[in-house]
């Protein structure tokens, strides 16, 4: 198996393959063969089932028609009741992208009109759905995905060449370990490296938003991580602790992979893209530039939850549902041939929202699980989300009934959209004055993309968006794109308005609260995680007075607003909630390690782990290394 293309190859009569390549670990053959590319009789099925990888057949690209003549052929082919709305062309890999409103109906029963395409065109055909909400976050990735170039083809054959380079389902690893760069003790800056004697993989590298300084970052200066010797990262998701200094690692010289999901992709780029508007609005200096994001995109390598995958020689990954956000995952890996099975959680949620499924709680093999603590501490005991959106409407309410305005600083991934379903639908059964709901910051365009990728949300938000009855396109919403639009919010009559960044920590959020919070009438309401160190934090332990820079001078900002926290809308899991996930998780691991919560919380949450099932807990701080084998 040193040579896999060379081995595939020779199962097949000679002649019939152009060219072979890899696609990160797929296995694409090219033929120019039109009569074996329309009809293998079951070759492709018998190589999977022999090498137990995914092998797929293309037509060489001088067979394919004409881009003008294929763009007739789809026209043609599909009917017009699909809403067919960009045609995109990956000629270097015989690849058509259609994207469309009605998907299915591109794809016909059982696939027959995408295979009609196929036969007639000799493209391969791949359908994507058009978000409801315009995002050119998303066309611009999907552009730069499909422009014509080889770069992408050539990227992918390398990736895969690293991984079957020294494949050996025989070796067992010597030794397995994790170290900390980031998120041990803390919120922020997640960031884990993962070693075996043959791969180095980093799950996760962010940012902490409410940290200073060197605080700020994770350990990149310590000397066993070398940019140059790192084989893949994995993001879990896409909120910037977790994502945010991924560009950077691009700036730094980092040509490998990113692994994701697809709305993970779209939303980490839109974030990055955000996190240097931000620093320009600060008069600082950003830390990677939008060429850096696009290198990311262009290197990521997207997979679909329950979708298994080599990463490495050594290692396999699969991603899970996590609950958390849109395409957050909890990320499987199996080291070693199965010498090793580690879950990596990300941040979850194990309860069932307005938005998502509750987290997947069942793997093939689990020896050690790394979890969060967010909310892991004993008093972290958070009501039910029926109880928090009861005391959310009763605080709009109360607000709406004395001529106020109420602000909810809001996380634009996950955070918001709960509260726009929450809201919609009170509005709507009039459990809520009818006032108006500003939405301002990245929120919008984040919506956008849950409309583009609604087969990641629950059942009944999916039904809505396939049945045109999109939440989140309701005229109970109003959208503020300009400064000028900002002030007449300001100025005007009682509100609610739902603004970024979620902890106060720059974005539009913190213009609304400057101006609204000096009125005992108005109230600030945080229904998401106040990071330490941060504004939001500050002023959710009773700060009563802020000092802030304003158009360049300092100004004090007397806080005679409401203060109102709601526990039970957190997209993270409760206390309740981690200590369900074990007793559930099936199999039961070996060890669990908690990391992503502030230090009393994660030793809480380890205390009552090892007491409740007699498992090894480890706490580790940044910097310390865990042997896992």
């Amino acid at each position: 198996m040193s040579d896999i293309l060379k081995d595939i190859q020779n199962d097949l009569p000679k002649g019939l393959i152009s060219s072979a390549n890899f696609e990160g670990a797929n296995i694409v053959l090219y033929t120019d063969d039109i009569e074996f590319f329309k009809d293998n009789q079951g070759k492709i099925k018998e190589l999977v089932n022999k090498f137990k990888k995914r092998v797929e057949l293309r037509a060489d690209e001088k067979l394919l028609k004409s881009e003008e003549e294929t763009r007739k052929l789809i026209k043609d082919i599909i009917p017009v009741e699909a809403e067919v709305t960009e045609i995109l062309f990956d000629a270097q890999r015989s690849i058509v992208v259609i994207e469309a409103k009605k998907p299915g109906l591109v794809i016909g029963k059982e696939g027959s009109i995408l295979k009609e395409v196929k036969d007639q065109t000799l493209w391969i055909p791949e359908v994507q759905r058009s978000p409801a909400i315009q995002s050119k976050i998303t066309e611009n990735i999907r552009a730069v995905l499909y422009q014509t170039n080889n770069s992408r083809k050539k990227f992918l054959n390398s990736v895969g060449k690293k991984i079957y380079k020294e494949w050996n389902p025989e070796k067992v690893e010597e030794w397995i370990r994790v170290t900390f760069l980031g998120g041990g003790r803390q919120v922020g800056r997640s960031c884990i490296l993962l070693q075996t004697p043959q791969t180095k993989i980093l799950l996760d590298c962010g940012i902490n938003v409410a940290g200073k300084g060197k605080e700020k970052f994770p350990y990149l200066d310590v000397s066993e991580f070398k940019i140059n010797e790192l084989d893949a990262i994995i993001l879990s998701h896409a909120h910037v602790d977790h994502s945010g200094l991924i560009p950077y690692l691009f700036k730094m010289g980092y040509q490998g992979p990113v692994y994701m999901t697809a709305p993970t992709r779209d939303i980490a780029a839109l974030l990055a893209l955000d996190f240097i508007g931000v620093a320009h609005k600060q008069a600082s200096s950003p830390l990677f530039s939008s060429t850096d994001i696009k290198e990311m995109v262009k290197h990521t390598i997207c997979l679909d939850y329950n979708e298994v995958t080599d990463i490495a020689p050594d290692m396999r990954i699969t991603l899970y549902n996590a609950g958390h956000a849109l395409g957050s995952s909890i990320v499987h890996l199996n080291i070693g041939n199965g010498a090793h099975n580690l879950v990596y959680s990300g941040d979850y949620k194990f309860d069932r929202t307005r938005l998502l499924d509750r987290a997947v709680a069942n793997f093939p093999r689990l020896e050690t699980f790394i979890t969060e603590a967010t909310y892991g501490g004993k008093n972290n005991l958070l009501p039910s989300r029926a109880e928090a959106e009861e005391q959310l409407l009763n605080t709009l309410k109360e607000t709406i009934a004395k001529g106020g305005k109420v602000l909810i600083p809001e996380l634009g991934l996950g955070r918001a959209q709960e509260t726009m379903l929450i809201l919609e639908e009170a509005m709507r059964t009039n459990k809520l004055p009818k006032v108006p709901i500003y939405i301002d910051g990245m929120i919008w365009d984040i919506n956008g993309i849950h409309t583009a990728y609604p087969d990641f949300l629950n059942t009944n938000i999916r039904r809505d968006v396939f049945q045109d009855n999109n939440p989140f396109v309701s005229d109970m919403f109003k959208r503020i794109g300009s400064a000028q639009e900002r002030k007449q919010v300001i100025e005007g009559g009682s509100c609610v308005v739902l603004a970024t960044s979620g902890m106060l920590q720059g974005g539009a959020s913190v213009e609304y609260f400057r101006h609204f919070s000096q009125s005992k009438d108005n109230k600030i309401c945080f229904v998401c995680y106040q990071g330490t160190g941060s504004l939001g934090r500050q002023i959710q332990d009773g700060i009563k007075q802020i000092q802030m820079n304003v158009e360049g001078n300092e100004e004090n900002i007397d806080v005679n607003m409401e203060v109102i926290t709601i526990d039970g809308l957190s997209a993270h899991a409760g206390r309740k909630e981690l200590l369900d996930f074990i007793n559930r998780v099936q199999p039961k691991p070996n060890r669990i390690i908690i990391n992503h919560g502030e230090q009393s919380r994660c030793l809480d949450l380890a205390s009552s782990l090892y007491k409740l099932h007699h498992i090894e807990t480890n706490v580790p701080r940044n910097l310390e290394t865990i042997r896992l084998r």
